[in-house]
């Protein structure tokens, strides 16, 4: 009796220990870190933590209680990524498109482990789909690989794996000509512009088709006066007025010597492009190219420091423009002179010309009447004046288009439509056949306007033959 006593106090005591020992087994330390916690004290993930400081919602959001899921790039993955779009630094990509890349690579329907997942599509917080395939190992989108799966947070669970995942919505951008500049905070405007056009803009970007891109950056639509965006057909109008319809690398720019130029048809229309080599090459006059030959699958970037705008109006009306407006009236006089010439204001006013004319403005011909004691235009001899207007007009054979922009000016005589003028392309001096020396405007908004049929450039003083 005894002996069984004894039997089953042992048992008893052996089931005591065992128990114990399957509990201590059992326990396993709670995390003690979030989600963005986590990946702080994570070395190889200070990239994710760079981006994702950038955004307090997103910070807040995985630092709660709701549970998540987050597949982390590492600083490699982000190195990678910066080389495909062409940019070194992930505080130059914008912040909306940082933003989302972020928000694709959180699972909002709460834990899920490595052995939870499984083949099929994934919801993240941006509302697009992570493709999982499990077969051989789990993969996302295709290629990405998980490093370190199953990496417990309390409020969620993380993988670490080694490329950044790009949604659709953005991966549709990536080696197109498009790329650059929806990639660079520098191109925010010319982005927004384009998403505000009509989508067959869009969809001409992204085409297979080779094409070439002179992309302005946010300081360029500032400098050609764009400070909020126009209607979409201005829109339209504009973008297409930069795109030419075939991959033309720098060194297939046409070559040309001062004064010429060159006419280059775009989808929009027609611009002229100034190419000085070392100097620099320029397109209507105003517009520099900064940078070039950014490849893409689908054709070529150039950058420019100022929006392209393509005409709209003939020299006459430009003329008559600035002479009406309410403010900054420039050539009510030369529009009177014009008018009672009337050979001339039909140059300037039909669409076949090609015209280069020095305008003086009302100072310049008031100061004009004062000299010749006269009060007004109407005091001139018709011939007189008419001998006087013609000396304004630069001779077309002297450039290829018949357009002379600031670009094009060299120092030395310059044949008009009556005798020759002297110009110092250095001093910005216009010397008249009297000898009369007038001033180019330095006004960026006065010299280079660019017409329909012509282009225009403000002088301070009337050049009298």
């Amino acid at each position: 009796m005894k002996t069984q006593k004894l039997t089953l106090v042992l048992i008893a005591l052996l089931g005591i220990f065992v128990l114990a020992g399957c509990e201590k087994k059992d326990e396993t330390p709670m995390p003690t870190q979030n989600i963005v916690q986590l990946a702080q004290a994570e070395p190889t993930l200070s990239s994710l933590v760079t981006a994702l400081t950038k955004f307090p919602d997103l910070v807040a959001t995985l630092s709660g209680s709701s549970k998540f899921t987050v597949f982390a790039p590492t600083n490699d993955a982000f190195t990678a990524l910066l080389a495909t779009i062409g940019q070194t630094n992930i505080n130059d990509v914008p912040e909306p498109v940082l933003k989302s890349l972020l928000q694709y690579h959180v699972v909002t329907s709460g834990e899920v482990l490595s052995t939870q997942l499984t083949a099929g599509n994934v919801e993240t917080a941006n509302m697009e789909n992570i493709a999982v395939t499990t077969s051989g190992g789990i993969r996302l989108n295709g290629s990405a690989k998980v490093l370190t799966a199953d990496v417990k947070a309390k409020n969620g669970v993380v993988h670490i794996i080694d490329q950044v995942l790009v949604p659709a919505s953005i991966g549709r951008f990536v080696n197109t000509v498009v790329e650059p500049a929806y990639f660079n905070k520098n191109f925010t405007t010319l982005i927004a512009a384009v998403t505000a056009a009509s989508p067959s803009i869009l969809d001409a970007l992204l085409s297979p088709s080779k094409k070439t891109l002179f992309a302005p950056t946010n300081d360029a639509f500032t400098a050609a006066g764009i400070t909020t965006l126009p209607d979409r057909a201005t829109l339209d109008a504009v973008l297409t007025y930069h795109v030419i319809g075939s991959q033309v690398m720098a060194n297939q720019l046409p070559s040309n010597t001062a004064p010429s130029n060159s006419a280059i048809t775009t989808l929009g229309g027609v611009f002229y492009l100034s190419n000085r080599g070392s100097n620099g090459v320029f397109i209507n006059g105003r517009t520099r190219v900064t940078a070039t030959d950014i490849l893409a699958d689908n054709g070529v970037v150039h950058v420019i420091d100022r929006t392209l705008l393509p005409p709209s109006k003939t020299i006459a009306q430009i003329a008559t423009a600035l002479s009406t407006a309410s403010s900054g009236k420039e050539f009510t006089e030369l529009v009177a002179a014009l008018t009672r010439v009337p050979a001339l204001l039909d140059a300037a006013s039909a669409p076949s010309s090609n015209l280069t004319v020095l305008a003086p403005t009302d100072a310049a011909f008031s100061a004009l009447y004062t000299a010749l004691g006269v009060s007004g235009i109407n005091d001139i001899d018709i011939n007189t004046l008419t001998a006087v207007l013609k000396h304004h007009i630069i001779s077309s054979p002297t450039t290829e288009t018949g357009r002379v922009f600031s670009s094009d000016l060299i120092t030395g005589s310059v044949p008009t439509l009556n005798g020759n003028i002297s110009i110092s392309a250095t001093a910005g001096t216009v010397t008249s056949g009297n000898g009369t020396v007038a001033n180019i405007s330095t006004n960026a908004a006065l010299v280079n306007v660019l017409g329909t049929n012509g282009v225009i450039h403000t002088i301070n003083k009337v050049l009298l033959p």
